[in-house]
Protein backbone atom coordinates (compact mmCIF):
# COMPACT_ATOMS: atom_id res chain seq x y z
CA UNK A 1 0.00 0.00 0.00
CA UNK A 2 1.29 3.45 -0.74
CA UNK A 3 -0.10 6.58 0.92
CA UNK A 4 0.62 10.25 0.78
CA UNK A 5 -0.42 12.85 3.40
CA UNK A 6 -0.70 16.58 2.19
CA UNK A 7 -0.28 19.21 4.79
CA UNK A 8 0.40 22.37 3.72
CA UNK A 9 0.69 25.87 5.42
CA UNK A 10 2.83 26.05 9.18
CA UNK A 11 5.23 24.65 11.09
CA UNK A 12 2.49 23.63 13.98
CA UNK A 13 0.75 21.84 11.56
CA UNK A 14 2.82 19.69 9.70
CA UNK A 15 4.39 18.86 13.03
CA UNK A 16 0.88 18.11 14.18
CA UNK A 17 -0.18 16.17 11.60
CA UNK A 18 2.89 14.14 11.96
CA UNK A 19 0.77 12.03 14.47
CA UNK A 20 -0.82 10.22 11.48
CA UNK A 21 2.46 8.20 10.56
CA UNK A 22 2.88 6.65 13.47
CA UNK A 23 -0.52 5.56 13.65
CA UNK A 24 -0.67 4.50 9.79
CA UNK A 25 2.70 2.27 10.71
CA UNK A 26 1.51 0.68 13.48
CA UNK A 27 -1.36 -0.54 11.14
CA UNK A 28 0.64 -0.78 8.10
CA UNK A 29 4.06 -1.49 8.81
CA UNK A 30 5.20 -2.52 5.19
CA UNK A 31 3.26 0.63 3.74
CA UNK A 32 5.05 3.42 1.60
CA UNK A 33 4.23 6.41 4.13
CA UNK A 34 4.90 9.93 2.44
CA UNK A 35 4.76 13.20 3.31
CA UNK A 36 3.66 16.66 1.15
CA UNK A 37 4.85 19.45 2.81
CA UNK A 38 6.27 22.88 2.37
CA UNK A 39 10.01 23.10 2.15
CA UNK A 40 10.29 25.40 5.20
CA UNK A 41 8.48 22.93 7.57
CA UNK A 42 10.90 19.75 6.94
CA UNK A 43 12.97 20.62 10.17
CA UNK A 44 10.72 19.87 12.59
CA UNK A 45 10.08 16.10 10.53
CA UNK A 46 13.40 15.79 9.92
CA UNK A 47 14.84 11.92 10.96
CA UNK A 48 11.07 11.24 11.80
CA UNK A 49 11.15 7.21 11.62
CA UNK A 50 7.36 6.56 10.66
CA UNK A 51 7.92 9.30 7.23
CA UNK A 52 9.10 6.79 4.29
CA UNK A 53 9.83 9.78 1.48
CA UNK A 54 9.15 13.74 1.44
CA UNK A 55 7.67 15.55 -1.29
CA UNK A 56 7.94 18.93 -1.27
CA UNK A 57 5.75 22.32 -2.09
CA UNK A 58 7.75 25.64 -2.68
CA UNK A 59 7.69 28.92 -3.69
CA UNK A 60 7.73 27.91 -7.15
CA UNK A 61 4.46 26.11 -6.77
CA UNK A 62 2.64 28.67 -5.16
CA UNK A 63 3.45 31.24 -7.82
CA UNK A 64 3.10 29.13 -11.10
CA UNK A 65 0.08 27.40 -11.61
CA UNK A 66 2.15 25.41 -14.64
CA UNK A 67 4.54 24.75 -11.74
CA UNK A 68 1.79 23.33 -9.98
CA UNK A 69 0.13 20.95 -12.11
CA UNK A 70 3.92 19.57 -12.57
CA UNK A 71 3.78 18.83 -9.00
CA UNK A 72 0.15 17.54 -9.40
CA UNK A 73 1.44 15.10 -12.47
CA UNK A 74 4.66 13.78 -10.01
CA UNK A 75 2.09 12.87 -7.80
CA UNK A 76 0.09 11.16 -10.08
CA UNK A 77 3.20 9.21 -11.34
CA UNK A 78 3.85 7.57 -8.08
CA UNK A 79 0.50 6.14 -8.41
CA UNK A 80 -0.55 6.10 -4.43
CA UNK A 81 -3.45 3.64 -3.30
CA UNK A 82 -4.30 6.89 -0.63
CA UNK A 83 -4.42 10.57 -0.39
CA UNK A 84 -5.07 12.46 2.94
CA UNK A 85 -5.60 16.15 2.52
CA UNK A 86 -5.89 17.79 6.02
CA UNK A 87 -6.52 21.21 4.84
CA UNK A 88 -8.17 20.76 1.67
CA UNK A 89 -6.46 23.41 -0.16
CA UNK A 90 -7.18 24.61 -3.55
CA UNK A 91 -3.61 23.59 -4.63
CA UNK A 92 -4.03 19.99 -2.62
CA UNK A 93 -7.46 19.63 -4.33
CA UNK A 94 -6.04 19.69 -7.68
CA UNK A 95 -3.05 17.34 -6.65
CA UNK A 96 -5.02 14.91 -4.80
CA UNK A 97 -7.63 15.46 -7.84
CA UNK A 98 -4.59 14.16 -10.67
CA UNK A 99 -3.65 11.51 -8.56
CA UNK A 100 -4.74 7.81 -9.32
CA UNK A 101 -5.76 7.25 -5.62
CA UNK A 102 -9.28 5.53 -5.16
CA UNK A 103 -9.10 6.40 -1.94
CA UNK A 104 -9.15 10.71 -0.87
CA UNK A 105 -9.88 11.93 1.95
CA UNK A 106 -10.06 15.02 3.71
CA UNK A 107 -12.32 17.78 5.75
CA UNK A 108 -15.98 18.32 4.63
CA UNK A 109 -16.58 21.73 2.53
CA UNK A 110 -19.30 22.02 0.20
CA UNK A 111 -17.25 21.21 -2.69
CA UNK A 112 -15.22 18.16 -0.97
CA UNK A 113 -17.61 15.54 -1.99
CA UNK A 114 -16.74 16.15 -5.81
CA UNK A 115 -13.09 15.53 -5.34
CA UNK A 116 -12.93 12.82 -1.97
CA UNK A 117 -13.94 9.81 -1.70
CA UNK A 118 -14.77 10.78 2.10
CA UNK A 119 -14.74 13.63 3.74
CA UNK A 120 -15.74 14.30 8.19
CA UNK A 121 -16.70 17.11 9.42
CA UNK A 122 -14.89 18.66 12.54
CA UNK A 123 -15.36 17.76 15.48
CA UNK A 124 -16.30 21.14 17.95
CA UNK A 125 -15.62 20.04 21.49
CA UNK A 126 -12.64 17.82 21.97
CA UNK A 127 -13.19 14.69 23.53
CA UNK A 128 -9.91 13.73 25.07
CA UNK A 129 -7.06 16.11 26.44
CA UNK A 130 -5.31 15.95 23.20
CA UNK A 131 -7.57 18.70 21.81
CA UNK A 132 -9.22 19.25 18.76
CA UNK A 133 -6.20 19.35 16.26
CA UNK A 134 -4.72 16.01 17.32
CA UNK A 135 -8.57 14.40 17.27
CA UNK A 136 -9.78 16.06 14.32
CA UNK A 137 -7.11 14.91 12.17
CA UNK A 138 -6.95 11.23 13.60
CA UNK A 139 -10.75 11.19 12.18
CA UNK A 140 -9.02 11.00 8.59
CA UNK A 141 -7.86 7.71 9.18
CA UNK A 142 -11.10 6.03 10.03
CA UNK A 143 -12.06 4.85 6.57
CA UNK A 144 -8.40 2.98 6.05
CA UNK A 145 -7.53 1.89 9.86
CA UNK A 146 -11.63 0.68 10.39
CA UNK A 147 -11.48 1.23 13.73
CA UNK A 148 -10.51 4.85 16.34
CA UNK A 149 -6.87 5.54 16.60
CA UNK A 150 -5.34 5.29 20.03
CA UNK A 151 -4.13 9.16 20.46
CA UNK A 152 -0.40 9.98 19.38
CA UNK A 153 1.51 12.78 20.55
CA UNK A 154 3.61 14.87 18.19
CA UNK A 155 7.22 14.24 18.62
CA UNK A 156 10.61 15.32 17.26
CA UNK A 157 14.13 13.75 16.63
CA UNK A 158 16.95 15.65 17.28
CA UNK A 159 20.61 13.63 16.83
CA UNK A 160 23.07 13.13 19.43
CA UNK A 161 25.00 15.60 17.45
CA UNK A 162 22.83 18.38 17.32
CA UNK A 163 22.02 18.34 21.92
CA UNK A 164 25.70 17.81 21.83
CA UNK A 165 26.43 20.93 19.60
CA UNK A 166 23.82 23.34 21.21
CA UNK A 167 25.01 22.33 24.25
CA UNK A 168 28.18 23.50 23.66
CA UNK A 169 27.06 26.78 22.33
CA UNK A 170 24.97 27.47 25.74
CA UNK A 171 28.58 26.67 27.54
CA UNK A 172 30.05 29.52 25.07
CA UNK A 173 27.89 31.74 25.91
CA UNK A 174 28.13 31.66 29.73
CA UNK A 175 25.34 29.78 30.21
CA UNK A 176 24.85 27.42 33.40
CA UNK A 177 23.43 24.28 32.65
CA UNK A 178 23.42 23.89 36.45
CA UNK A 179 21.20 26.50 36.75
CA UNK A 180 17.16 27.04 35.25
CA UNK A 181 17.29 28.21 31.96
CA UNK A 182 13.60 28.95 30.30
CA UNK A 183 12.88 29.98 26.67
CA UNK A 184 10.82 33.02 25.94
CA UNK A 185 8.34 32.91 22.70
CA UNK A 186 8.20 36.42 22.70
CA UNK A 187 6.34 37.01 19.45
CA UNK A 188 3.31 35.29 17.64
CA UNK A 189 4.07 34.57 14.29
CA UNK A 190 1.96 37.75 13.29
CA UNK A 191 0.74 41.14 14.49
CA UNK A 192 -2.51 39.60 15.80
CA UNK A 193 -1.04 36.38 17.81
CA UNK A 194 1.54 38.35 19.60
CA UNK A 195 0.95 39.45 23.44
CA UNK A 196 1.47 43.39 23.58
CA UNK A 197 5.19 44.15 24.02
CA UNK A 198 4.62 46.01 27.24
CA UNK A 199 2.64 42.98 28.74
CA UNK A 200 5.44 40.31 28.07
CA UNK A 201 7.83 42.55 29.48
CA UNK A 202 5.97 42.13 32.85
CA UNK A 203 5.60 38.57 32.55
CA UNK A 204 9.12 38.18 31.81
CA UNK A 205 9.47 40.18 34.75
CA UNK A 206 7.36 38.00 36.57
CA UNK A 207 9.41 34.68 36.15
CA UNK A 208 12.57 36.50 36.73
CA UNK A 209 11.39 37.54 40.28
CA UNK A 210 10.01 33.75 40.89
CA UNK A 211 12.42 32.10 39.59
CA UNK A 212 15.64 33.57 39.17
CA UNK A 213 16.21 31.91 35.81
CA UNK A 214 18.59 32.59 32.64
CA UNK A 215 16.47 33.67 30.38
CA UNK A 216 16.34 33.07 26.23
CA UNK A 217 14.37 34.71 23.45
CA UNK A 218 12.72 32.79 20.61
CA UNK A 219 12.91 35.37 17.21
CA UNK A 220 13.41 35.17 13.68
CA UNK A 221 15.91 37.69 11.94
CA UNK A 222 13.29 39.85 11.20
CA UNK A 223 11.62 40.32 14.66
CA UNK A 224 15.05 41.19 16.00
CA UNK A 225 14.06 44.94 16.44
CA UNK A 226 10.74 43.56 18.39
CA UNK A 227 12.45 41.28 20.27
CA UNK A 228 15.04 43.92 21.42
CA UNK A 229 12.04 46.34 22.57
CA UNK A 230 10.25 43.56 24.58
CA UNK A 231 13.96 43.58 26.49
CA UNK A 232 14.26 47.08 26.49
CA UNK A 233 10.93 47.18 28.41
CA UNK A 234 11.95 44.82 30.60
CA UNK A 235 13.34 45.75 34.29
CA UNK A 236 17.25 46.66 34.61
CA UNK A 237 17.37 43.60 36.83
CA UNK A 238 15.44 40.82 34.74
CA UNK A 239 17.24 42.08 31.24
CA UNK A 240 20.67 40.94 33.45
CA UNK A 241 19.11 37.25 33.09
CA UNK A 242 18.47 37.51 29.22
CA UNK A 243 20.79 36.27 27.23
CA UNK A 244 19.66 38.64 24.42
CA UNK A 245 21.99 37.49 21.73
CA UNK A 246 22.03 33.51 22.13
CA UNK A 247 19.16 32.07 19.09
CA UNK A 248 19.14 29.76 17.08
CA UNK A 249 20.62 29.70 13.57
CA UNK A 250 18.03 27.78 12.14
CA UNK A 251 15.35 25.16 13.24
CA UNK A 252 17.19 22.37 13.53
CA UNK A 253 19.21 24.75 16.32
CA UNK A 254 16.40 26.50 17.94
CA UNK A 255 15.11 23.17 19.20
CA UNK A 256 18.20 21.28 20.29
CA UNK A 257 18.85 24.45 22.29
CA UNK A 258 15.57 24.60 23.40
CA UNK A 259 15.93 20.61 24.62
CA UNK A 260 18.09 22.02 27.57
CA UNK A 261 15.34 24.59 28.46
CA UNK A 262 13.26 23.62 31.78
CA UNK A 263 10.14 25.07 30.07
CA UNK A 264 9.08 27.21 27.00
CA UNK A 265 6.98 30.28 27.98
CA UNK A 266 4.89 33.07 25.76
CA UNK A 267 2.71 33.29 22.89
CA UNK A 268 0.57 30.39 21.35
CA UNK A 269 2.12 28.90 18.25
CA UNK A 270 5.09 26.73 16.54
CA UNK A 271 7.31 27.04 19.11
CA UNK A 272 5.03 25.83 21.56
CA UNK A 273 3.86 22.90 19.90
CA UNK A 274 7.62 22.29 19.15
CA UNK A 275 8.57 22.34 23.05
CA UNK A 276 5.69 20.03 23.94
CA UNK A 277 6.99 17.54 20.98
CA UNK A 278 10.56 17.71 22.94
CA UNK A 279 8.44 16.64 26.33
CA UNK A 280 9.26 20.43 27.25
CA UNK A 281 6.56 21.77 30.19
CA UNK A 282 5.03 24.65 28.26
CA UNK A 283 2.67 27.93 29.76
CA UNK A 284 1.31 29.24 26.58
CA UNK A 285 -1.10 32.60 26.16
CA UNK A 286 -3.28 32.69 23.66
CA UNK A 287 -4.32 35.24 20.78
CA UNK A 288 -7.79 36.29 22.04
CA UNK A 289 -9.83 35.07 18.39
CA UNK A 290 -7.40 31.79 18.45
CA UNK A 291 -10.16 28.49 19.64
CA UNK A 292 -7.96 27.46 22.53
CA UNK A 293 -10.23 24.06 22.29
CA UNK A 294 -7.90 23.01 19.13
CA UNK A 295 -4.88 24.26 19.91
CA UNK A 296 -3.93 23.30 23.94
CA UNK A 297 -3.06 19.73 23.19
CA UNK A 298 -2.11 17.47 25.90
CA UNK A 299 -2.99 20.02 28.40
CA UNK A 300 -3.35 18.73 32.03
CA UNK A 301 -3.23 21.66 33.86
CA UNK A 302 0.54 20.90 35.46
CA UNK A 303 3.39 20.13 32.65
CA UNK A 304 1.27 21.79 29.67
CA UNK A 305 -0.75 24.81 31.29
CA UNK A 306 -2.68 27.88 29.39
CA UNK A 307 -4.18 30.74 29.75
CA UNK A 308 -6.65 32.60 27.20
CA UNK A 309 -9.25 35.98 27.68
CA UNK A 310 -12.00 33.68 27.20
CA UNK A 311 -11.01 32.39 30.56
CA UNK A 312 -10.66 35.29 32.73
CA UNK A 313 -13.75 37.55 31.00
CA UNK A 314 -15.80 35.14 29.41
CA UNK A 315 -18.45 38.69 29.20
CA UNK A 316 -16.29 39.42 26.28
CA UNK A 317 -17.26 36.93 23.49
CA UNK A 318 -20.55 36.32 24.78
CA UNK A 319 -21.86 38.19 21.29
CA UNK A 320 -18.59 37.42 19.38
CA UNK A 321 -17.81 34.98 16.40
CA UNK A 322 -14.02 34.23 15.23
CA UNK A 323 -14.38 36.95 12.57
CA UNK A 324 -15.50 39.53 15.31
CA UNK A 325 -12.45 38.33 17.10
CA UNK A 326 -10.32 38.30 14.51
CA UNK A 327 -10.95 41.70 13.62
CA UNK A 328 -10.87 43.43 17.33
CA UNK A 329 -7.93 41.25 18.70
CA UNK A 330 -5.74 44.45 19.44
CA UNK A 331 -8.75 45.83 21.50
CA UNK A 332 -9.25 42.08 23.22
CA UNK A 333 -5.34 42.01 23.77
CA UNK A 334 -5.24 45.35 25.56
CA UNK A 335 -7.97 43.58 27.96
CA UNK A 336 -5.49 40.90 28.05
CA UNK A 337 -3.29 42.92 31.22
CA UNK A 338 -0.56 40.78 32.83
CA UNK A 339 -2.47 41.03 36.01
CA UNK A 340 -4.78 38.58 34.82
CA UNK A 341 -1.94 35.74 33.83
CA UNK A 342 0.36 36.03 36.48
CA UNK A 343 -1.38 34.25 38.84
CA UNK A 344 -1.55 31.16 36.78
CA UNK A 345 1.90 31.44 35.82
CA UNK A 346 3.93 31.61 39.04
CA UNK A 347 1.84 28.28 40.08
CA UNK A 348 3.08 26.92 36.69
CA UNK A 349 6.46 27.82 37.63
CA UNK A 350 6.33 26.24 41.17
CA UNK A 351 5.87 23.12 39.65
CA UNK A 352 9.24 23.42 37.76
Amino acid sequence: MKILIIQQKMIGDVLTSSILFEALRQKYPKAQLDYLINNHTYPVVQNNPFIDNFIFFTEKEASSKTALFKLGKTVRNKKYDVVIDIYSKFSSNLITLLSVAKTKISKYKWYTSFIYSQTFKELKRPKTTAGLAIENRLRLLEPILNENSQIFQPKIYLTSDEIENSKQLLLNHNIDLNSKLIMISVLGSSENKTYPLPYMAEIIDAIVEETKAQILFNYIPNQKNKAKEVYDLCKIETQKHIFYDVFGNGLREFLAITKHCIALIGNEGGAVNMAKALDIPTFTVFSPWILKEAWNMFEDGKTHVSIHLKDTNPELYSTKSVKDMKTDSKELYHSFKPNLVIPKLKSFLKGL
